[in-house]
């Protein structure tokens, strides 16, 4: 699918890998709609890249209409889904006082990175399924954003790995599921990238889980995410995958 003159929507647009995704996506000619919670961030953004903005919590399914019907509005029927927004934590099982981690911070996690991101996914494929069939019969393009955590997660990550392993198998049985509406889907898995968050680590700790990848040794830029991201949505061949991007990283226990 060529990119140019699509509407296309990023989750988790106004920072990070979803930032330099709607970012990537608006230099490349597609109409973009930043939906974030914080709606002050993705409106800014979206000033920057002429694009539109929306407040959109993925795990409310009245938000996410919202925000799927002002893009429609504003760009017309969006083809592209960028599904980069998502949440962390880190919580060993049992703790050093002996008692057990937290439900609600295992189902908080959950929620957010796997349930939300079917929730937008669902509502945004039925939309998508109605629209005239492009060149080739394709009708859309979804992406997952999962993790290295999906497959070597590390002491504490239970959350966190289990939400972005549900995402990783979930890719092929939706792209199965929606091949027949000439809907691809994909999944990035990205290793330790330069997002705001981690900048604001000490130097040193970023410097040494730099060191920890193999090559090249540093941090990934978010910009490299972002040129997979649209790599997936011009290459029409691409579909049911789960794609690591992470310099041969492979994560430690701890």
């Amino acid at each position: 699918m060529k990119i140019e003159g699509q509407s296309a929507l990023v989750t988790g647009g106004a920072s990070g890998l979803g930032e330099a995704t709607a970012r990537e996506l608006a230099r490349l000619g597609a109409r973009v709609a930043v939906l974030d919670r914080n709606a002050e961030l993705a409106a800014k953004v979206a000033a920057e890249i002429g694009g539109a903005a929306f407040a959109c919590d993925i795990t409310d399914t009245a938000s996410v209409e919202a925000a799927l019907a002002g893009a429609e509005a504003a760009h017309g029927p969006a083809r592209i889904l960028m599904n980069v927004a998502g949440i962390g934590s880190a919580k060993r099982i049992v703790g050093k006082d002996g008692s057990p981690a937290p439900l609600e911070d295992f189902a908080r996690v959950v929620n957010v990175n796997l349930i939300g991101t079917y929730n937008i996914s669902r509502l945004f494929a039925a939309r998508c399924a109605k629209l005239d069939a492009l060149d080739g019969g394709e009708r859309g393009v979804m992406m997952f954003t999962a993790s290295v955590a999906a497959f070597d997660g590390q002491v504490g990550q239970q959350a966190y790995s289990a939400s972005k392993g549900g995402l990783v198998g979930m890719t092929l049985p939706m792209a199965r599921d929606l091949a027949q509406h000439g809907i691809r889907v994909c999944t990035v898995a990205p290793g330790i990238f330069a997002t705001p968050l981690l900048l604001e680590l000490p130097e040193p700790v970023q410097q040494s889980l730099a060191a920890s990848i193999p090559f090249p040794p540093r941090l990934g830029k978010p910009s490299e995410f972002a040129e997979l991201a649209c790599h997936i949505v011009t290459n029409g061949h691409l579909n049911g995958e789960v794609i690591r991007l992470d310099g041969a990283l492979r994560m430690s226990p701890r």
